[in-house]
């Protein structure tokens, strides 16, 4: 079968993917194209052979990965050419290389050099005596020929010096040679670490790893990120490299041919191994080390991001927030269901009787006004003093009360967005407000922060913050778009995550709503300044419209089929409404004489499975969550005790929990589960409902041992978790 898209890397990319080579490039083509990953996936199934999300991305990155490849590959070749040096035999090992660190070995003898030891030695004219040492095993009497009166290399000891010189660097630039000893650092390096000299006192949160040792190829990708904090911080030194003298034994086996007058040549090669080699494959390792460890950390950040914007929303009702505090007092709001504000102020509920009483009798007054049916309050300071106080009132009607994380609503209070939304007010009370509105639509709130100070992560200031921003745009979007966007309610920050829309298509829809009132319909986009018909294709499906006159612009049916499903209501007798809500009409409906060249099975099936529920949230139900009353701080806390607790933090060896006392308790990977666990996010995820027992208690440095076992090993406990919270 011919392929429609023609791309050079899509037979090796299928190959390595287990994918069609047309699945492949069919999503190339869309991606070239312009198409957004949750696009491509939800209304292209039929060219991508219902590729999901996951799929189309790894053929995204494996594409770029390529291309970078190739772009290298097009820099050495010009750069070899241009000295007249891209010979046959280099030609052939360049264009066959399938890997970036293949073409930086073949380059590395030939790449442009400072001037070295090595290059030294050869203006004295000492290369023939290299050569003769590499490849006869010649010394004393045949260096003696390169010295003379007068000359650059006055004396034999000089000559075999810089002969060395050139030997050590023909061996570090050897492609196979380097090829080996990478594999022998792969298989057996260990990564030690210890305390520098003049740091132990400042180094105490390092101390698990003043005297380690373990094999490179197994340490946990946290464990890793750790230690390489230590030493950026200047409290560790580490290495990363197998035992010398097996390194120099794998040297000499492939360079030493004869059993005489081979001292000069041992010389060489250990001054190549130690001086050159061995830093270039420790570097190699450590930098294929924390990519690895990178990915793993965004794969957990991912993971837990998903979670928290994915979490249940209470949806449209009247909130009133509370950010809570002790001396400055308690800034509260009042928002309508649609999350405008309707009042503020600061109530002082822990200075005394009298403030306590002109509180309660405000926040009654607030409800009752209002109409308030839900009350969030922050989960920072004085959060369990001031829900105990708000559940003192006896507020009448009595609205759930509900702990709402606060990670990340200072900075938002102070962005750029929250200064658009609300200039006038100060920064605590626009806090309170992202407080209420993330009780009513976590995923709406969150997405007006950078991801990375939501603080859901694992050494996330330690990763590569190019690709950590890159896979938690994709999160955000992914969700974003898997839920729907309320196209009339939406803030800009919102609508920005839209597949095809962006920052400023989404603040020209938020102006043209301002300007000509709500949207009608999915096809007044259109009149929006310069969003195209690309961009409504890509947008559209994920919009919605709940006051629309037509039910499909209530709905994720995209505008593309809704003359599709008007024929399909046609050949049966009835209505868009009527499909919407009579399964019996749906059941009825055969979707084979329906499928074409362009709609199959698989979008069929989707638009009636919307058409069963459309527009619907597909996050779970809101539940409410209270802690233990009576457990406000952490000298409340007692061994033995079960808690309600919620899970703020997954991590690689553990998960962290809060049971209401400000200061979270860890779960060890050891405490998660009565059986064995490898990766705790199958049995934990962020938000999570969880009770923990609690199995060790250090008041004085604030750690909480919980643990999820119905059984718990205790004893383990508490040698595990306070060491794997130190390495976290």
């Amino acid at each position: 079968m011919t392929l429609a898209f023609a791309d050079p890397y899509t037979d090796s990319i299928a190959a390595d993917l287990q994918l069609r080579p047309q699945q492949v490039a069919a999503v190339l083509e869309l991606l070239a194209d312009g198409a957004t990953l949750p696009f491509i996936a939800r209304y292209r199934k039929e060219r991508t052979g219902s590729l999901d999300e996951v799929a189309i991305a790894a053929v995204r990155d494996a594409h770029a990965s390529r291309d970078a490849l190739e772009k290298r590959r097009a820099a050495i070749v010009a750069s070899l050419s241009e000295r007249e040096l891209y010979v046959d035999d280099l030609k052939a090992a360049i264009d066959s290389a399938i890997s970036l660190r293949q073409l930086e070995d073949l380059y590395l003898p030939h790449r442009p050099k400072r001037r070295t030891r090595a290059s030294v030695a050869r203006e004295r004219g000492l290369e023939p005596l290299a050569r003769q040492l590499l490849h006869e095993g010649a010394a004393e009497q045949v260096a003696a020929a390169f010295v003379a009166a007068g000359s650059a290399v006055p004396s034999v000891a000089e000559a075999l010096a810089g002969a060395r010189d050139i030997i050590a660097e023909w061996v570090s630039e050897d492609a196979p040679t380097r090829a080996a000893l990478r594999e022998l650092f792969a298989a057996k390096a260990c990564l030690t670490s210890s305390v520098v000299a003049d740091q132990a006192a400042q180094a105490q949160k390092f101390s698990d790893y003043f005297d380690w040792s373990e094999k490179a190829a197994t340490v946990p990708s946290h464990r890793l990120l750790a230690i390489l904090r230590g030493e950026n911080e200047g409290c560790l030194k580490v290495g990363l490299r197998p035992e010398a003298d097996e390194a120099l034994a794998l040297l000499q086996r492939r360079f030493i041919r004869r059993q005489h007058s081979v001292e000069q040549l041992r010389l060489a090669l250990e001054d190549s191994y130690r001086r050159l080699l061995a830093p270039a494959m420790e570097t190699e390792l450590r930098n294929q080390l924390k990519q690895k460890a990178d990915s793993e950390a965004i794969r957990v950040f991912r993971a837990n991001l998903r979670e928290l914007l994915m979490a249940a929303p209470l949806g449209q009702k009247a909130i009133l927030a509370i950010d809570p505090g002790f001396r400055t007092g308690c800034k509260l709001v009042c928002l309508d269901p649609q999350g405008k504000l309707l009042h503020h102020a600061v109530i002082y509920p822990t200075l005394g009787e009298r403030a306590a009483a002109e509180a309660g009798q405000l926040l009654q007054e607030l409800v009752r006004r209002h109409a308030i049916e839900a009350i969030a309050i922050g989960n920072g300071t004085a959060s369990r003093e001031t829900e105990a106080f708000v559940r003192r009132c006896g507020l009448q009607p009595q609205p759930i009360i509900v702990q709402v994380s606060e990670s990340g609503a200072s900075i938002y209070s102070a962005s750029e967005i929250a200064r658009q939304e609300f200039p006038d007010l100060d920064l605590t009370v626009r806090g309170a407000i992202s407080i209420g509105r993330r009780l009513a639509d976590p995923l709406a709130e969150l997405v007006k922060l950078d991801p990375g100070s939501i603080g859901v992560g694992q050494y996330q200031h330690d990763v590569d913050q190019a690709a950590l921003k890159a896979a938690l745009d994709d999160t955000v979007a992914s969700c974003v778009n898997s839920v729907g966007v309320e196209l009339n309610t939406a803030s800009a920050a919102l609508l920005a995550y839209v597949s095809g829309l962006g920052p400023q298509l989404a603040r020209n829809i938020v102006a043209h709503r301002d300007a000509e009132g709500p949207f009608g319909s999915k096809a007044e986009l259109k009149k929006v300044k310069r969003l195209g018909p690309k961009a409504f294709e890509q947008a559209a499906g994920f919009l919605r419209i709940r006051t629309a006159a037509d039910p499909l612009d209530r709905s994720a049916v995209h505008p593309e089929r809704f003359a599709l499903v008007r024929r399909i209501c046609r050949d049966h007798h009835t209505c868009v409404t009527e499909l919407m809500t009579s399964a019996e009409k749906r059941q009825a409906i055969d979707l084979r004489p329906y499928c074409d060249d362009e709609v199959g099975l698989p979008t069929l099936t989707d638009i009636l499975a919307e058409l069963a529920r459309p527009g619907r949230d597909p996050r779970q139900q809101f539940e409410v969550f209270a802690f233990a009353e009576g457990i406000e701080k952490i000298s409340d806390v007692q061994v033995g005790m079960r808690l309600p607790g919620i899970v703020t933090n997954v991590t690689n060896f553990g998960a962290f929990i809060d049971i209401g006392v400000h200061q979270d308790g860890l779960a060890h990977i050891s405490q998660l589960a009565d059986s064995f666990v490898a990766d705790p996010a199958t049995v934990v995820k962020v938000g999570q409902r969880v009770q923990a027992l609690v199995i060790a208690l250090d008041v004085p440095r604030k750690r909480i041992s919980l643990s999820l076992r119905s059984a718990p090993a205790a004893a383990n406990a508490d040698r595990a978790a306070p060491a794997a919270r130190r390495r976290g």
